[in-house]
């Protein structure tokens, strides 16, 4: 029987941790997934240019399914973070300089959890009230909309803090691989364009559009499908390099 030295079982321990979190991430997909779907106002995403009528008619009529998805998102949503954090942890075993990357790539992911859960906020109170005034209503969800659609710059500097923590990695074995830094930028393009649904009521920048909703969210979604399989990939190479059994 192999007797592992205090370093080997610290180096296992951390691993076994890592390798939680990854395999947590398609469980807590799935269940988001749900959510998302559960919710009346994605499918068809909800248009700008609906009148306060229409706006408090939609949280009157859908409030049961409102209810159970934001709450369903405030518990589950939070649970994300860790898979970034994860991706933080292998950024800090790039080369030194990469480790302002890491941290300041943390704070964009914190800073882009904060934003989500306060439009989910929003899209509670909208419907907690039924008697409210529809003017009213439709103010709350204008702020839930736009806070959940528009505020990309956290995610755009998120991305880019990947690229270039990747970029700075030019051992001759790098953590992840320098394509993830490419994709991780045109991954932050596909978001930019979403800034304009605090301007635009309709076409493809408004928060219902084509680029600002199904793109930006289908970016990050696809984003995160890609990064699992990237992690699995370092975690075992990680094992292998520290001498440990995953």
């Amino acid at each position: 029987m192999q007797v592992l030295t205090e370093k080997e079982e610290s180096a296992l321990s951390a691993l076994r941790a890592e390798q939680v979190i990854l395999w947590s991430a398609p469980v807590l997909a799935l269940v988001l997934l749900v959510l998302f779907v559960a919710f009346p106002g994605f499918f068809p995403p909800m248009s700008p240019d609906m009148s306060a009528a229409e706006v408090g008619a939609f949280y009157r009529d859908n409030r049961p399914m409102i209810r159970f998805s934001m709450v369903g998102f405030n518990l589950f949503g939070i649970l994300i973070v860790p898979f970034f954090v994860l991706i933080m942890a292998q950024m800090q075993r790039m080369r030194s300089e990469s480790h302002i990357y890491a941290f300041s790539y943390l704070t964009s992911v914190v800073a882009g959890a904060t934003l989500f859960a306060l439009s989910n906020v929003f899209f509670a109170v909208a419907a907690f009230r039924p008697g409210r005034g529809d003017d009213l209503i439709q103010v709350l969800n204008d702020l839930a909309w736009i806070i959940f659609i528009a505020p990309i710059g956290m995610l755009v500097a998120q991305f880019i803090l990947l690229a270039l923590a990747v970029y700075a990695d030019d051992r001759r074995a790098p953590v992840f691989p320098r394509w993830v830094g490419h994709y991780a930028l045109l991954t932050a393009l596909a978001m930019v364009p979403s800034a304009g649904a605090a301007v635009f009521r309709d076409g493809p920048l408004a928060w219902d559009g084509l680029v600002s909703f199904w793109l930006r969210n289908g970016a990050f979604a696809l984003f995160v499908l890609v990064m699992f399989f990237v992690l699995r990939t370092a975690l075992r190479r990680q094992a292998g390099k520290e001498g440990v059994m995953s």
